[in-house]
């Protein structure tokens, strides 16, 4: 049985009655609480004292851990990230419960014995924290603990009794230390699954970490490793590995053993080639390579039939093995910042490309006719401005929605096949293509210019696309002007036509003032 109960205005505290999550909007102050308590004899007030199993009570400015919150003790989660608590308190081993706690970004220096008394807990951050490293021991006693995250504590060396005795672990995050090396014991960690290491001091590979069979997830970002073990091959769960911003020349093939391996980042170190054998990894979808010093890509990678995502920005490619539209699943592909001199054909044959980054290279591409008809494309890539050359570009037979403006720059353009598309309206541009001879509309939902008008052909669409720019010039003019006389006269628009309209009351009947008088004056001639 759930219930949502309305306090006072306050923070929002999410509570979770029974097993079901809902909302108790109370604030964080005691006043509050000594109400609540004040009641204790209803049942609202046992519900919220005995029976709130979770609670967020994050970003509120807490210097301590409230009184009010130490005494729910039938509390499961509790989240007290980004406070400014400074101690843990001794009645912390009140939380016999608890199995989630998020202390993260406080200014806690020392763990207090009776944390490690929460024998249910299974997942601590205690991330960016002044702390005493030495505290750090109590942990060891949390025998459930799954979940530990340590990031940013300017930790230099993991504590040996955390890998004796926290065997259940599965997550250990220590990203943004600085830490040189694991110890060996760290091997004891044998249901460990995900490791996160990212930008510490590490200047070698933990070789550790290839005994923990278990891993899914390693991350290594932005250290100083040099090279990979031949041991990485017997990680054989592992899905997910992040090598990027290191100092890599080369990959050991045996990395080509994880078959399981999906996520691959090798961005930003010093490769010069890919081992032949990464056609092995056959489950791989995201590989990233940019910022290395490829200059070509071996042809077995065309093998992995499932890559989605394919990041080579700056890896002096200037050409594309031959079968590179075999991989038929690729929806992303960035080869921006390479030396491309010609528009690399080998892409049009990607029926599943979404996106295409091909910006800061030499092209400068003789390529005159360009056939993509019978596809599924919807849209065109932007660099398209950059076949210079481009004399026949064939899209009919597509899911065009739009045309980048950058197509009213192929000057050289004399032929556009655009028929059964959904193209709904055409760059404004589009007339600045002095030479085009041939322009296909037809089976297109066409509004900007209408269908019947783009049956008459280029010349009629041309005088359209003239005409709309020049009402839009004037529009934008008049409206400049407009603009420019509220602005002189110190008023809103509104104001404005008031006054106008003041004005040409008055003028009405100075006139009529005037008439009157003449009339006057001509009687008294009389």
């Amino acid at each position: 049985m759930s219930e949502l109960i309305e306090c006072p205005p306050g923070h929002m505290f999410k509570v979770r009655f029974s097993n079901v999550v809902t909302s108790l909007f109370l604030d964080a102050n005691e006043q509050i609480w000594e109400t609540v308590q004040a009641k204790e004899e209803s049942e609202f007030s046992n519900a919220v004292k005995h029976h709130v199993f979770f609670m967020d009570s994050a970003q509120q400015k807490h210097t301590e851990i409230p009184v009010s919150i130490l005494d729910l003790e039938d509390l499961e989660e509790l989240h007290l990230e980004k406070n400014l608590i400074e101690v843990i308190p001794k009645e912390i081993c009140h939380f016999q419960n608890i199995k989630v706690l998020y202390l993260n970004n406080n200014n806690i220096t020392d763990i207090c014995e009776e944390l490690g008394e929460l024998q249910n807990l299974q997942s601590l951050d205690l991330s960016s924290n002044p702390l005493n490293h030495k505290s750090l021991d109590v942990i060891s006693k949390i025998h459930r603990l799954q979940e530990l995250r340590l990031y940013d504590i300017n930790l230099e060396e993991f504590p040996v009794q955390l890998c004796k005795h926290l065997h259940h672990l599965q997550l250990l995050g220590l990203s943004n230390n600085k830490l040189k090396s694991l110890p060996p014991e760290v091997t004891n960690l044998i249901h460990l699954k995900e490791i996160y290491l990212q930008n510490n001091a590490f200047q070698s590979f933990p070789i550790q970490i290839c005994a923990l069979t278990a891993l899914q997830v390693v991350d290594l970002e932005k250290n100083k490793l040099t090279s990979l073990p031949a041991d990485i091959g017997s990680l054989c769960n592992l899905v997910k590995l992040f090598m990027s911003f290191n100092k890599l020349s080369f990959i050991p093939k045996t990395l080509c053993q994880c078959k399981k391996l999906a996520v691959l980042d090798l961005s930003g170190n010093r490769l010069h080639k890919l081992p032949h054998d990464i056609s092995e990894l056959k489950a791989l979808n995201e590989l990233g390579l940019s910022n290395n010093e490829l200059k070509m890509l071996p042809p077995t990678i065309c093998q992995l039939r499932r890559l989605n995502v394919l990041y080579l920005k700056n890896t002096g490619l200037s050409t594309l093995p031959a079968t590179f539209a075999e991989l038929e699943s690729l929806t992303i592909l960035d080869l921006s910042q390479n030396c491309f001199t010609d528009f690399p054909h080998e892409i049009c044959g990607l029926i599943q490309l979404q996106v295409l980054s091909m910006d800061d290279n030499l092209m400068s591409t003789n390529l005159k006719e360009l056939y993509i008809e019978n596809n599924n494309l919807e849209f065109l890539p932007s660099t398209l401005n950059l076949l210079h050359n481009l004399e026949v570009l064939d899209c009919h037979n597509n899911n065009l929605k739009q045309l980048p403006d950058t197509i009213c720059q192929l000057h050289g353009l004399q032929k556009l096949l655009l028929q059964n598309n959904q193209l709904t309206s055409l760059p404004d541009n589009l007339d600045r293509l002095h030479k085009l001879e041939r322009l296909l509309l037809d089976d297109n939902p066409m509004v900007n210019p209408p269908l019947d008008l783009c049956s008459l052909g280029k010349s009629a669409i041309w005088e359209y696309l003239q005409e709309r720019r020049q009402k839009h010039m004037l529009a934008t003019k008049i409206q400049a002007l407009w603009r420019g006389v509220m602005v002189r006269k110190g008023l809103g628009p509104y104001a404005y036509l008031l006054q106008i309209r003041k004005k040409g009351k008055k003028s009405k009947k100075d006139t009529k003032g005037k008439n009157k008088s003449k009339k006057r004056n001509l009687k008294g001639k009389k």
